[in-house]
């Protein structure tokens, strides 16, 4: 059988270039997504997702996502994410130039809204490895360096533990004129949540 069907593509909020899939067809319309993160009110504001004043009538909707689980039942905005994250690193680093963050980040994509919200809020770039990867991003070429000289770190290392039980970084760092650094990790995780009951 022979059918047309239009197929819209809506941001999932997830990580750069994460979309959903909107199908409409003669046979009703279905919404497919795999990981999205929307604030609340997001949606409302997807244009392409509404058909004058209201929602589209949407028949079913496919969720191929890590979170559709129960025990991931309350997952923090990704504002109160940032507040806390903000806070702690405020904190650590105030105490003096030598107390350093470490981002233990384990996707490669993804947290760019993280590094850039640091890096406006302290005033301190991010160090990642290469910034090949952010070519395309040019929003958040100004908040990344590759100097290692910064308080807070996103870079990576095979062994990534392993480097950070040594009080060291995994781009090598462990001191600045001598001085050795004070290290802390915080490994920015939404599975988190579901490993923890309260």
């Amino acid at each position: 059988q022979k059918e047309d069907i239009e197929v819209t593509l809506l941001p999932a909020g997830h990580c750069p270039g994460s979309v959903m899939f909107l199908f409409e067809g003669e046979n009703g319309t279905v919404l497919y997504t795999g990981d999205f993160r929307l604030a609340k009110g997001e949606a409302a504001r997807m244009e392409l997702l509404h058909s004058g004043t209201r929602v589209k009538d949407i028949q079913s909707v496919y969720l191929d996502t890590t979170f559709c689980d129960p025990k991931f039942y309350h997952i923090p905005s990704r504002e109160e994410c940032l507040n806390g994250i903000l806070e702690l690193v405020r904190s650590w680093t105030s105490l003096s130039r030598y107390h350093v963050v470490w981002l233990n980040c384990k996707a490669a994509y993804g947290y760019e809204y993280l590094f850039i919200n640091l890096s406006e809020e302290l005033g301190i770039k991010v160090h990642v490895n290469k910034l090949d990867m952010f070519r395309n991003m040019p929003e958040i070429l100004y908040h990344v360096t590759t100097d290692r000289h910064t308080q807070i770190h996103a870079c990576r290392h095979p062994r990534d533990d392993d480097c950070f039980r040594g009080n060291r970084l995994p781009c090598g760092m462990t001191c600045q004129n001598g001085t050795p650094l004070h290290v802390i990790s915080i490994k920015p995780s939404t599975m988190w949540f579901g490993e923890r009951i309260k």
